[in-house]
């Protein structure tokens, strides 16, 4: 049984605690070491292999803020990431517990305990890295496209477990064409409102008018082509979860009217003096930095801390160089299938090459790449050469020769503002002074 051989860490200044839990676990693993000055917590895990350090978040002190849990589960995730930190914390500090689990923890339990509980949260992350340590799976998450096996995704799908069961607003940060919309599935159908609707929005390229009419509804007559009523997408999404996928792109005007709609809980559809309760999950995500969100001029605080209880952040392809096999694998799967190629193999240095392309367009960026090569493939095995990164995936170069042809001059602007903006269409296609699928059409036209 995995739990007869973990060798676990107790951390807390309470001599009641540390001996109840040295009772607790002594008879069910290998070794159980007690610690109550935290300022010893480098020496332990120095001198000891442990799997699990169970931590309080308190420390006797002339404040109890749970900073000082905070400060030292810091500490351990910077000396070894790999050990899973549970942190103890009263019923009253559950936010500081959820700000934990941001910082790394992978659990918490909370004062007073049951000891069945706490034994089944050990055993499950004992048997998470068991797993993770041996054949890892491609799918980490059940009910999920989501393919991973590298470090950095495990890390990702270890947080998905634990945050999908709950309601908590969730906000998926990451590049464009990592997969964000798949982590937002993945929530929704690991969630308790998986048999209910899972709504998404792209609300970053709606207009003002748009936005009011598309989230919150209308009556028939509300404005001149309002000729029914329509359910906006909250009102469709109750009992279910809502996905606003490009928020940081929205204004702080409609910033305001969500802001509105979730504090209240209800909506107000366009024409109507009614208002309608709502129950949804709300999950939220943009390829914005971090440090715009932070920005007020740019995005409200007040609603950076509604939509974001917990955030997600989807780590880019070229920091998950171990997921490109697999990654690649799978489509060309999917792609040989597709296409009628029959079963196609890849050489060392065709996955070589792969993994040498920085996919500046993530996981999205790999996709069109390998459905490409399968179209063109000759033969049953691909190679280096049949591996061809089209003129959006190169960075472009200022010293071409120039052109005076429309067409040149229009793909090369395109290629430009796409760069500048980092993939983003919606930004993209602002600043070029067209719509998004205008955008799309020209991408199309000029196979980029």
């Amino acid at each position: 049984m995995v739990l007869k051989e973990a060798r676990i860490l107790v951390i807390d200044d309470d001599l009641d605690v540390l001996t109840a839990l040295r009772l607790l676990l002594k008879p069910l693993v290998k070794e159980v070491v007690i610690e109550k000055n935290p300022s010893n917590i480098n020496f332990q895990i120095e001198n000891s292999k442990f799997d699990i350090i169970i931590l309080d978040m308190n420390f006797n002190g002339l404040v109890n803020t749970g900073n000082e849990g905070i400060f030292w589960l810091n500490k351990i995730k910077e000396k070894k990431p790999e050990i899973a930190v549970i942190l103890i914390t009263a019923y009253a500090d559950i936010d500081l517990a959820i700000r934990g689990l941001k910082e790394g923890a992978s659990d918490f339990l909370v004062k007073p305990w049951k000891n069945e509980k706490i034994i089944n949260t050990i055993t499950s992350l004992l048997e998470a890295k068991k797993s993770s340590g041996s054949k890892k799976k491609t799918h980490q998450v059940e009910n999920s496209e989501i393919i991973g096996d590298s470090d950095a995704m495990n890390a990702v799908f270890l947080k998905l477990k634990k945050i999908a069961p709950t309601d908590a607003n969730v906000l998926i940060l990451g590049e464009n064409g990592t997969g964000k919309d798949l982590i937002a599935k993945a929530l929704h159908e690991n969630s308790n409102r998986s048999r209910m609707p899972f709504v998404k929005v792209d609300v970053g390229s709606l207009s003002s008018s748009l936005f009011e009419s598309e989230l919150f509804g209308y009556k028939k007559g509300a404005f001149t082509d309002a000729r029914e009523d329509r359910k906006g997408r909250f009102e469709v999404a109750h009992g279910g979860t809502l996905f606003l996928d490009e928020i940081g792109n929205i204004s702080l005007d409609q910033q305001g009217r969500l802001l509105t709609i979730l504090q209240n809980r209800v909506v107000t559809p366009l024409g109507s003096n009614e208002s309608i309760p709502i129950d949804i999950r709300l999950i939220c995500a943009t390829n914005i930095d971090p440090t715009i969100l932070a920005d007020e001029k740019k995005f409200r605080k007040d609603l950076i801390y509604r939509i974001n209880t917990v955030d997600v952040i989807i780590p880019p392809l070229r920091d998950r160089e171990n997921d490109i096999t697999i990654l690649s694998k799978h489509f060309i799967s999917i792609y040989a299938d597709k296409y009628n190629k029959g079963a196609i193999s890849l050489d060392s240095g065709f996955i070589s090459k792969l993994k040498k392309h920085q996919f500046p367009g993530n996981v999205r960026e790999l996709q069109y790449v390998l459905e490409r090569a399968v179209i063109m493939a000759e033969d049953s095995v691909l190679k280096s050469d049949d591996l061809v990164f089209s003129s959006i995936e190169r960075t472009t170069t200022t010293n071409s020769i120039p052109t005076t042809n429309l067409d040149d001059l229009e793909k090369q602007a395109i290629l430009s503002v796409l760069e500048k903006n980092k993939g983003n269409v919606s930004k993209s296609a602002k600043e070029l002074g067209i719509t998004r699928a205008a955008l799309y059409r020209r991408l199309d036209k000029y196979e980029l």
